[in-house]
Parts: structure tokens; sequence; C-alpha cells
């Protein structure tokens, strides 16, 4: 029977894959599920390319999170009805919302340029080309401690920047932490955040100091800038790099491009996808230079941390695997420590485990690479809260949720620190 409701859905909902800009009319649903059988039925649902699941925690008592566009509402809703399945409708204008919050960008950025001493501001979502000019700014009023590298170009030419942070006491070899943020385009606070740890470590050093007496920090805050690029310019819920695959399809989740049990599982064949998993291992700019990065510091690095968005996790490997790793309790205890950290200060929970037991199975992940491959004995995804209703936070949410990472963070290291 369930196979019999796979099919039907497949059949009733499919429309073409989506492209629309506006999103006029898109609605975004809560899904509360009771049962195995009905969180079955929505990881069924995940493999249509027409539904986009911005949160599936396999948890029953968590609710999962999906935009549906127009034409396949009616269909999705009486499908949900004939299983008894509980839903609310959250956003019932997903393009109205997604228009004010450009307005207020817009608006914030104006300020910001107005009035700020520098590049950036954590009260708007920055553009690429003034990331990439707050990190020159900081390596020039900061030399000794701060330098920066054009660590490869995107698809488009745009420069990938990195920043590595020092004491400035002019020691070589240190042990690494690498943060990297925005694998995917459309979770801006990721990128925000990534920002928001330069600016600590960098412009707040006094405070900060302890964490880069034996260890040097090397962030890249924008992986895929082309991506990031389109969401402001085109099509805001873009998740994928912008290579194009097909006359019709652009783009791979560079999060499922790394060789590291690649394709094996969560990780869709079809181009169009969102979770497309690329037509070869590493077969984007971007995560090639991910993957030179990581290898780079291979015997300096300690803690990989990349940075996403949604849903108040931190997750370690296996993703590719219900399995654990051997030294799983080390970091975990890292992963443990910084949720408590953010509980302390905020009230805010983070749930911590490995990516397939909290989530679902997803392989060729950029931190199973960086743990597995390129020998970091910690590596973690960090998935920042939510805005409204998903990749939306408002302007006025920024610098809170940011100051929340930031917390979490540093508890991380500072545990990171201690071990190694």
């Amino acid at each position: 029977m369930f196979k019999l409701c796979a099919a039907f859905l497949l059949l009733a909902l499919c429309g073409a894959a989506l492209a629309a800009d506006s999103y006029d009319g898109y609605k975004i649903y809560d899904i509360n599920t009771r049962s195995v059988f009905e969180k079955e039925l929505l990881l069924r649902l995940s493999q249509n390319a027409d539904l986009d699941f911005f949160d599936m925690p396999r948890s029953l008592d968590a609710a999962s999170r999906v935009m549906v566009q127009p034409q396949d509402q009616q269909g999705f809703e009486q499908l949900l009805q004939k299983f008894d399945v509980e839903y609310t409708v959250v956003n019932e204008d997903l393009g109205v919302s997604l228009r004010q919050e450009q307005l207020e960008n817009q608006s914030q950025r104006l300020m910001a340029q107005r009035s700020a001493s520098r590049a950036i501001s954590f009260t708007a979502f920055h553009r690429h080309a003034e990331i990439n000019a707050y990190l020159d700014e900081l390596a020039a009023a900061y030399p000794s401690r701060v330098s920066v590298q054009v660590a490869g170009k995107s698809y488009e030419n745009r420069d990938i920047k990195t920043i590595t942070i020092s004491n400035g006491d002019g020691k070589s070899g240190k042990s690494v932490i690498f943060l990297d943020a925005g694998i995917h385009a459309r979770e801006w606070i990721a990128h925000a955040g990534a920002l928001y740890v330069i600016h600590q470590l960098v412009e707040n050093f006094a405070a900060n100091s302890a964490l880069l007496k034996n260890f040097d920090w090397v962030i890249l805050p924008v992986v895929n800038p082309d991506g990031y690029e389109y969401t402001h310019t085109s099509t805001r819920m873009w998740r994928k790099t912008r290579k194009p695959v097909s006359s019709s399809c652009y783009g791979t989740d560079a999060n499922r491009n790394f060789d590291y049990h690649w394709g094996e599982v969560g990780a869709s064949s079809y181009s169009c996808a969102d979770t497309f998993k690329g037509e070869t291992a590493f077969s984007e700019p971007e995560t090639q230079l991910v993957r030179d990065l990581l290898l780079s510091l291979k015997s300096r690095g300690k803690f990989y941390l990349t940075l996403h968005s949604y849903g108040n996790y931190l997750l370690y490997p296996y993703g590719w695997t219900s399995s654990l790793p051997a030294s799983w309790r080390d970091i975990d205890d890292v992963a443990q420590a910084g949720a408590a950290a953010i509980k302390a200060a905020t009230g805010t929970k983070y749930t911590v485990g490995s990516s397939t037991n909290v989530l679902y199975a997803a392989a060729g992940g950029s931190d199973d690479y960086a743990f597995a491959v390129a020998d970091f004995p910690i590596s973690i995804t960090m998935e920042l809260p939510a805005g409204g209703t998903g990749f939306n936070p408002t302007t006025a949410q920024i610098l809170p949720y940011v100051d929340e990472t930031w917390v979490g963070i540093k508890a991380m290291a500072q545990k990171v620190v201690d071990k190694y």
C-alpha cells in the first residue's frame, strides 16, 4: 500500500522543478508526525524535486517544514489528510515575506554604508563583494595578525577568499581551526555567523586571545559565492552552486559533492534536484577548493566547523551511515560544550548527535570528508536557528543570532584548544 501511495504521490506532484523567482503563492507547512509510518511518508515525499523540505528531523517530537508551490498544494494537502497527518500552514504566501525581507535588507545595507566604519555590519545581510572588502580592510588594519588569500575562483570567476587569524607572535606551524560557511547559498545567517566569528577574533582580540595562543584560525566565509549572489539578485531560495549541468538544470548541492561515500545515500542523481550530488565527486570548483584547503591542513587541522542553517543542530560524522566513528565521544564532548554554553546564555536548545541519527543519511558532506580523509579529529556541522519561517531571519534577528552562535563556537573552540 505504501509503495502505491508513493507512486501516486510522484504522479500527483509532477510540476516543473522549483524555478520561480517571486515565490508568489508558495506556502510553507509544518508537519507534525506521530508515527514511524508518517515519518517514512515524509521521507518519500522529500525525494520529489518539487517539494522543498527545509528541515526534516528524525525525532517524532519535532515538526518537519516544507515549501510547496501553488500547483501542488491541493494534492499535497489531500494526501496528508488521507493519511490523517497533522499539518499547519505557517506562511500563506512566501513571496510577500521575501519582498518584505528584500526591502528591509536593502534599507539596512544603505544605512550601514552611510554610518559604519567597516564594509559590513550585523544589521544587514551583505553581498559577496562587501564581505571580501571587509576581509581586506581587516588585513590592512591588523597586518601582524591577519592575512587574506584568494584561495581560488568560483565557476563564475568570483574570488573566494580566506582569512587567516593569528595572535601576531610570528610562530609558524601552529594547530588550526578551520571554519567555513555558505556551502548552501540561501543560508544567509550562516555567512553572517562566520563574519561575526572573524569580528570577534580580530576586532575583539583582547577578550578572545586565549583562542589564538597556540592555534591559528582559517575562515572561509562564502564557499559558494555564485549561488549566494544568485539568492540576492534572482532566486532567494536557491541552494546549489551555479555551474550548468544541462540546458535546463544548473548547480550541484556542494554538500553532497565530497568524495567520501559520494552518492551512496541521501543525494539525488536528478540534476534539477536541490540535493543533486554532481556528475562526479568534486565536480565543482568550490568543493575542489575546500578539499584542497582541508588537505593542506591535514597535519595541523584539529577542528573543522561548517556553518549552515537551519535547525539548532550540532552534528558530527557520519552522514553516510548510522554507525559512529570510534572517536565519536571526543567529538560529542566538544559539541555538547557548545550546546551547553548556548543553553546557559540564552536558553536556546541545540540537538547534538551524528548527522544520520539526528536527521537522515546524506553522503558526500564536507564534515565527513574533513574527518575521515583530511584527518581533522573534531568535525562538526552547526545548523543555526531559523528565521520566522525558515531561511528568512529579519535583519533585527541577525545580531542576536550570531552573538548566540559565537557563544557556542567559543565554548567548542576552547574545548579543542584545551585538548589539543
